[in-house]
C-alpha cells in the first residue's frame, strides 16, 4: 500500500509545464521533502497528489484508488496548510475534536483524543483557549494536531512554517515529526531547512522535474 504519484504532468491553461511527468511513490510511516523555490511546482504536486488538482497528464493512486477519480477512505488523508483556517471562535480542543466527530468518534473520545494531543505538540493548558487568541505559532501547532489526531496514513503538509520565525518554525517542525503517529507517512514542500532535514527522504523539483537529494 502506498501513494503513488505515475508520470504526472501539469500545465495551467496555454501557460509553460510546471510539471514533467514526476514519479514518487511514498511509503508507510514514510518522512518526505519536496523542496525547490517559490514558484518550481512544489504546491502544485502536492495539490495534484491529494486530490485537489487534476493532472494534465498522468495519475495519482493512493492505496488502491485512484485520488480525484474515486472516493478516497475516510481519514485516509489529511493536509496541514501555510495558512491554518481555524474556527476563530471555537477552542483549540474542539478545532482538533470536530474532525474525530466526522470520522464517527463519540463525543467523549473526541475530546478526550484531542486533548491527548495538543498536549503531545505542546498545548497543554491551552485547550479551552479561543483559536482566534492563539499566536501563530499555537495556531500551526493546532493545525499539526488536527491532521494528526485521526491517525491519517498520508500527511500533505504544504509550507508549514512559511510564516513563522525560526524559534517558532523549530516548534512546529517538532510537534509535527513528535506526534506523528506510528505507519503515518508525511509529505512536506517546502523551502526551510527545518523541515526538511527532518526527513528520511528528500526531492527538489528543477525546471518541473523531481530528483532525488542525497
Amino acid at each position: 500500500m502506498s501513494l503513488r504519484v505515475s508520470g504526472v504532468a501539469h500545465r495551467y491553461g496555454n501557460g509553460p509545464i510546471v510539471l514533467v511527468d514526476v514519479d514518487l511513490e511514498v511509503e508507510a510511516d514514510d518522512t518526505l521533502a519536496i523542496v525547490g523555490p517559490s514558484g518550481s511546482g512544489k504546491t502544485t504536486l502536492l495539490s495534484i497528489m491529494g486530490g485537489l488538482l487534476q493532472p494534465t497528464e498522468g495519475e495519482v493512486v493512493l492505496d488502491g484508488f485512484v485520488v480525484g477519480r474515486e472516493e478516497l477512505p475516510s481519514g485516509s488523508l489529511s493536509w496541514i496548510f501555510q495558512t491554518i483556517n481555524l474556527l476563530g471562535r471555537r477552542t483549540a480542543l474542539d478545532n482538533v475534536a470536530l474532525g474525530l466527530l466526522a470520522l464517527g468518534y463519540s463525543v467523549d473520545e473526541a475530546r478526550e483524543r484531542a486533548r491527548t494531543m495538543l498536549e503531545t505538540v505542546g498545548l497543554r493548558g491551552l485547550e479551552d483557549r479561543p483559536a482566534m487568541t492563539l499566536s501563530g505559532g499555537e495556531a500551526q501547532r493546532v493545525g499539526v494536531a488536527r491532521a494528526l489526531v485521526g491517525r491519517p496514513r498520508y500527511v500533505l503538509t504544504d509550507e508549514p512554517t512559511g510564516q513563522l520565525d525560526r524559534s517558532t518554525s523549530l516548534l512546529v517542525a517538532d510537534a509535527l515529526f513528535t506526534a506523528r503517529p506510528a505507519g503515518t507517512a508525511i509529505v512536506v514542500a517546502s523551502h526551510d531547512p527545518l523541515l526538511a532535514d527532518r526527513c528520511r527522504r528528500r526531492y527538489e523539483l528543477v525546471d518541473g522535474r523531481l530528483r532525488a537529494l542525497s
